[in-house]
């Protein structure tokens, strides 16, 4: 993935919520900052999309500077997550804790998706 995608950080009314995605160097997957709410749903998604039809084994989702990520944000995850072919798996590391509560409350033992801590 070699696509960076970006919210403004400023709307007419305030301040937007943003999230920022960045390749990871080294591993298949990115590197999140910002939020995953309603306003960057889009690029949440099609981040998910793109990795569902890469060829790797394990994508790694780095959202240790995501602060939030809502329950559609999670869904959407979980969903991703179900699309993936037998023995693949999205590792998440460093996720924010209302991503690990939803997980866990909504979709616990997914087996298309690893909570990393580290």
């Amino acid at each position: 993935m070699n696509t960076r995608y970006r919210v403004p950080a400023a709307g007419p009314h305030g301040p937007v919520p943003g999230l920022a995605v960045f390749p990871l160097s080294g591993r298949q997957g990115v590197r999140a900052a910002g939020e995953v709410v309603l306003t960057t749903r889009a690029i949440w998604e099609g981040v998910l999309e793109q990795a569902v039809h890469e060829d790797e084994d394990v994508y790694y989702l780095e959202l240790s500077d995501v602060t939030f990520v809502d329950v559609a944000g999670a869904g959407a995850l979980a969903t991703a997550a179900g699309q993936l072919g037998e023995g693949r798996r999205f590792v998440v590391r460093r996720p924010p804790r209302a991503l690990r509560r939803t997980l866990d409350l909504l979709w616990p033992g997914h087996a298309g998706i690893e909570v990393s801590m580290s």
